[in-house]
């Protein structure tokens, strides 16, 4: 299939299930943030405080999730399965591993870490309520994560779609039953994440240890050497770096907009979880690519590693496009679901809304780069434009954009980094360009 099959067919079908488990999973997030904002703007800035420690959480995976998932692809490509299996099982003991260390060191430090995430006085006991759940599920998460990579890097997109998806599905369920109706209020959609989190793991999980899988998933496979290591790392540290550079950027934002008013922080905070949606279906859509371009690239094909680049950018910038002037058409309507009467959260919400909007094309090209980078291996390349979006092209402006526009510079300063962030991607992409045509001339010569 991934050598043979047009790429306009493969990478749409690699893509879609994991664009719609995505699209579950920011459904999710999303209830939890509606289910919530019931019990006031306060609760709802406490949501948004706490999406930085899904980054945290996720920065303990991710980083071996898609060293992993670029690995095993090439790995694959070249007939290596028993070192591909070896990958996938050091890469999910370790990650179980450093969810742990997290959720002991995160229970015990409980408190300060929530404000340290930016919580305000007004929304910190909310803030401890929803994070001390998430925080049990921390180990099954990371894990995930590298469960979700590597079905996807052996081709298996749907088994992905179906863990990640149904635990989207039953969180939403549970939201209401247990905010509401037992009267957990804020804790209630942190249970109903973390109950939905383990349901997951047990759905990703099954094709392994039933040996319905490619890869084998096996203690005897936890083969940390220098090699696994080196290529796991430094492809996935770029994904590390994003995670991490979300994580401190959503402090610094969170901070900032904590110190004008909890509007500000909770309208932010529902942009963000807004889009999610469309964000989600970029970076689905890029993960599908991904691996068949690192597989041609393993099997030295490299026509084909140009074609699935054209296809996918091309989707990318369209598909930006079009999802850009749906969600300007239907912002006001959104935000105004989660603000109620709350005409300040409204007014930043819509335009933070927009500004995202306008830049989301830019955002889906960059996206197809990266992924470009790390499919063939490139670790620089990856790691640069991982980094911009929310880190060198975010950071730098964040206190600028605030101290000139206020709230207003809050709300756009996303927006304007993923414009700055096209300024890295050019390069990159030459150099990339320059090391495939380098590649296929060695092939020709040999």
């Amino acid at each position: 299939m991934m050598l043979n099959e047009p790429v306009s067919k493969i990478i749409p079908r690699m893509a879609i299930p994991t664009i719609v488990a995505f699209l579950i999973n920011s459904i999710y997030s999303l209830a939890d943030t509606y289910f919530v904002s019931s019990l006031g703007t306060n609760a709802t800035a406490a949501v948004s405080v706490n999406a930085s420690l899904d980054q945290l959480i996720m920065m303990c995976g991710s980083m071996l999730a898609v060293g992993a998932n670029s690995y095993i692809a090439r790995l694959l490509g070249d007939g290596q399965d028993k070192k591909a299996s070896q990958v996938l099982s050091t890469s999910f003991f370790s990650a179980m591993g450093i969810g742990a260390l997290l959720m002991i060191f995160g229970t015990i430090f409980m408190l300060p870490m929530v404000r340290l995430l930016g919580a305000t006085p007004t929304c910190e006991q909310y803030s401890v309520d929803y994070a001390t759940y998430v925080l049990y599920a921390a180990p099954f998460m990371a894990a995930n994560f590298v469960m979700n990579q590597c079905l996807r890097s052996e081709g298996s997109a749907t088994l992905s779609m179906i863990g990640m998806g149904f635990g989207g599905v039953l969180n939403c369920i549970l939201d209401p039953i247990f905010i509401f109706g037992l009267d957990m209020g804020v804790a209630g959609a942190s249970l109903a994440t973390a109950i939905s989190k383990w349901v997951s793991f047990a759905i990703l999980i099954f094709p392994y240890i039933t040996r319905h899988s490619l890869l084998h998933l096996s203690i005897r496979n936890f083969h940390p050497s220098r090699d696994i290591i080196t290529k796991v790392v430094s492809v996935g540290s770029s994904s590390m770096f994003r995670s991490g550079l979300a994580v401190v950027s959503a402090i610094m934002l969170n901070t900032l907009a904590g110190d004008i008013s909890d509007s500000v922080l909770a309208a932010v905070g529902v942009c963000t979880k807004i889009a999610m949606f469309p964000f989600g279906s970029i970076l689905g859509f890029s993960q599908g690519f991904q691996p068949v371009a690192g597989f041609n690239w393993g099997a030295k094909r490299y026509d084909r590693v140009r074609e699935s680049y054209r296809f996918s950018a091309k989707v990318a910038l369209w598909g930006g496009v079009v999802m850009a002037v749906i969600l300007i058409l239907m912002a006001d309507w959104m935000i105004v679901l989660f603000a109620g009467t709350d005409a300040e959260m409204r007014r930043i919400g819509v335009i933070c809304m927009v500004s995202q909007s306008l830049a989301m094309p830019i955002h889906g090209w960059v996206a197809i780069v990266n992924m470009l980078c790390a499919g063939l291996g490139d670790a620089k390349g990856a790691l640069a434009l991982s980094t911009a979006r929310q880190g060198t092209c975010f950071i730098p402006i964040l206190y600028p954009m605030a101290w000139l526009l206020g709230a207003y510079g809050i709300a756009t300063v996303q927006a304007l980094a993923d414009v700055l962030s096209i300024l890295l991607a050019i390069p990159i992409l030459r150099a990339i360009r320059k090391k495939i045509d380098l590649a296929e001339k060695t092939q020709s010569h040999e």
